[in-house]
């Protein structure tokens, strides 16, 4: 073997030292790959935690490719020096050529430093909502949320987004900070119904549902203070009144997890169906087509019933 590799290294067409050099950096390109899927092997054989792998294996890349750069640099470093000039224009030519890939690295630092958002987090990036389950030099990765499934559910779609976009595009964190979402469900009764005695139903299936996240949101704000300028007044659940064209509107307004929206959107609404079903003075109203006499329906000043027919306006 060693002389096969002699007889490799006799045959390259380049001159003593630079062969040299070659040989030493592939040397070290395969040592450290053979580090490295060692590690990992260590990793798979004492834990099955998805989460630990993924950050032994992430963590150890980063290591690897940062060991790799120093020893492939102190190794070339004496003939970059005579090509520096040359290397300087050939940077600078491909920063404008790959502009997206430095921004892209640029941001992965920002990422790396900041932590806008870390993996498990649930994020929207401009028009695209999902968890992120990785993140790259380049690009990271989120399970997509939303879209066409209502309520903030996984489509099951993964999606690539650039880096760059951290920079360029709104982002959003739903679970970071205050760890909390607010969610509105209206419910609409007609005009005849006892809004009053709906309100108070709705009110107490509402706190039935949220009121024990009241004391951990409050707990969550003080944490977040310390970093953002957050403050709530009031953080138990409510019912707000208001009219719309077909009925009154009772708006529930109460906190949830960011993945629990739909759950707890659902055993709301069972517990109102529920309980509406036992209220006979209480009916759900929507849009319906009426026709009114004002002859017997009318007020007395209308032209109402009272009004004799011979009398009536034209």
């Amino acid at each position: 073997m060693s002389q096969w590799l002699q007889n490799i290294y006799d045959y390259i067409p380049l001159n003593p030292e630079l062969r040299s050099k070659v040989f030493i950096s592939i040397s070290i390109v395969l040592l450290l790959w053979i580090l490295h899927r060692l590690v990992m092997l260590l990793v798979w054989r004492h834990t099955e935690n998805p989460r630990t792998r993924y950050l032994w294996h992430k963590n150890s890349g980063y290591l690897t490719f940062s060991l790799g750069i120093v020893l492939l640099g102190a190794t070339w470093i004496g003939a970059l020096r005579s090509v520096g000039t040359f290397l300087g224009l050939l940077s600078a030519g491909l920063a404008i050529a790959l502009k997206d890939f430095v921004v892209n690295f640029a941001s992965w630092l920002f990422i790396i430093w900041r932590r806008p958002f870390e993996l498990g987090d649930r994020i929207q990036v401009g028009d695209i909502a999902g968890d992120v389950i990785d993140i790259r030099i380049f690009q990271f990765t989120v399970l997509e949320i939303g879209n066409w499934v209502d309520a903030d559910q996984s489509t099951g779609r993964i999606i690539h987004i650039p880096n760059g976009k951290v920079l360029t595009e709104p982002l959003a964190n739903f679970t970071r900070g205050f760890m909390f979402i607010w969610n509105e469900l209206p419910v609409m009764v007609t005009f005849e119904s006892n809004w009053r005695k709906a309100k108070d139903i709705l009110q107490k299936i509402a706190d039935e549902q949220a009121q024990h996240l009241s004391e951990q949101a409050e707990t969550k704000v003080k944490e977040a203070a310390r970093k953002y300028l957050i403050f709530y007044s009031k953080l138990t659940p409510i019912v707000y009144t208001s009219v719309a064209d077909s009925g009154v509107v009772l708006t529930i307004r109460y906190l949830c997890q960011p993945r629990r929206r739909r759950s707890t959107a659902e055993d709301i609404w069972e517990n109102i169906l529920t309980e509406f079903a036992e209220n006979d003075d209480i009916d759900f109203a929507y849009p319906t087509r009426r026709f009114f006499n004002n002859r017997i329906e009318g007020k007395p000043g209308t032209g109402g019933a009272d009004i004799p027919r011979d009398q009536e306006p034209i």
